[in-house]
């Protein structure tokens, strides 16, 4: 098949969830022997320069880009007080990348359009005005869903206000977009029962954000340092910052106090300047690191405190595949098939976060334990070219391509 992808960032390099997970179905549709085109809205904050592009991701699919800043203004965003619509969903509006879809259509023929995610709304009126296949939204997340759940979190009553009216309007056009598909490809069972919930009524079909096993062998080597506990994502996504600032207020003064030996390390691109200030007692704030999948490697404890957000952490199903001990809110571990205490731990206060980092920081064959049995999940149950070979399979059954 001729398969079309939009996306609303450049798919490399791979330093987020988000373009793990696009990058390597873009990966598997490739070795199925799938023939891939990528348009990408480049955006200044993950801007991805693709002169620099590596021949082993070059020979994977055709890349086009159109640079555009989405960055949030403060005019703007005024004047969307007064306009109604979803600052989120009009910050990703290009007439630049409009066009680009539209000369990629009529130049070349296409089996199906797969858009990654609702911000690729905007431009379904000019994908149907130039093609009459099917095109499919493949959902990350249940946008308004994680920014209802920080406004819920939000002490700040202007914050909360602001919050809350863009989670309302975010909602209402993603109710709008639901239908506008031939079908959904949510990536977590959750997920896509929301979105029944929500109102959709077309074909649906669950495909979890799977992993390349290969990518991460070279790593096993790495020994772990003991008495390292770690943080890495995104730092410019507000459910990160607000995961990480918890947890170095609430939940690190007493792990510190009773074993004074531990390190925890912060990694993530586009930190905030702020977060430099959570540095010190042991707490590293490293920002944006060269290597990621080094960084997880040489560090013992992986924490995911998310009490905001929605889909499926790519960065929970890198760690289970490296062999690391992660404790994670249930937020954070959501769309993964997990077991509580097997494979991952489960911690939704600070207290059941203590008593966790307690129990491993004092049983490192505890920490070796759970790491084998998630590396086993990921092994028996993620395998990401088994998914798109059923994606596929759900593609070619339902439009009888």
């Amino acid at each position: 098949m001729r398969i079309l992808i939009l996306c609303k960032k450049f798919p490399y390099p791979l330093k987020d969830g988000e373009v793990i997970a696009i990058y390597n179905n873009i990966k598997a549709f490739h070795r199925l022997g799938h023939t891939v085109t990528v348009l990408a809205i480049n955006t200044l904050k993950h801007y991805t320069d693709l002169a620099t592009l590596p021949a082993e991701v070059l020979e994977l699919a055709e890349f086009k880009a159109v640079t555009v800043d989405t960055a949030v203004k403060p005019i703007p965003a005024f004047i969307n007080l007064f306009e109604g619509g979803s600052y989120h969903i009009e910050r990703f509006i290009d007439k630049g990348f409009e066009s680009l879809v539209m000369e990629q259509l009529v130049a070349q023929n296409f089996d199906l359009v797969q858009c990654e995610g609702l911000y690729l709304g905007p431009y379904v009126d000019v994908i149907r005005k130039h093609y009459k296949g099917p095109v499919i939204m493949r959902s990350h997340n249940v946008e308004s869903e994680i920014w209802e759940r920080l406004a819920a979190n939000e002490k700040n009553p202007f914050k909360k206000w602001y919050l809350t009216l863009q989670a309302g309007r975010l909602k209402q056009y993603e109710l709008a977009q639901l239908n506008r598909y031939d079908a959904i490809v949510p990536i977590s069972t959750d997920d896509g029962r929301k979105m029944r919930e929500m109102g959709a009524t077309v074909p649906m079909f669950t495909t979890p954000c799977g992993s390349d096993l290969d990518r991460y062998e070279p790593y096993q080597t790495f020994p772990p340092k003991p008495n390292t506990i770690f943080f890495i994502g995104g730092l410019d996504w507000l459910p990160n910052q607000e995961g990480v600032k918890w947890f170095v207020e609430e939940v690190w003064p007493t792990i510190k106090a009773q074993h004074p030996e531990v390190q925890f390390h912060v990694a993530g691109r586009n930190m905030p300047e702020w977060m430099k200030g959570l540095q010190g007692n042991s707490v590293n704030i490293l920002g944006e690191i060269d290597d990621a999948l080094s960084f997880i490697a040489q560090n013992s404890i992986m924490i995911v405190p998310l009490f905001s957000g929605s889909g499926m952490r790519i960065k929970i199903i890198e760690g289970m595949a490296m062999k690391k001990a992660i404790i994670s809110t249930s937020i954070g571990a959501e769309g993964i098939e997990y077991t509580d205490g097997e494979n991952i731990m489960i911690a939704n206060n600070r207290d059941a976060f203590v008593k966790h980092l307690n129990a491993l920081l004092a049983h490192h064959q505890q920490i070796n334990t759970l790491g084998e049995n998630a590396r086993g999940l990921i092994e028996s149950r993620y395998n990401n070219l088994t998914f798109a070979e059923q994606l596929i399979e759900f593609y070619q059954r339902l439009f009888a391509i």
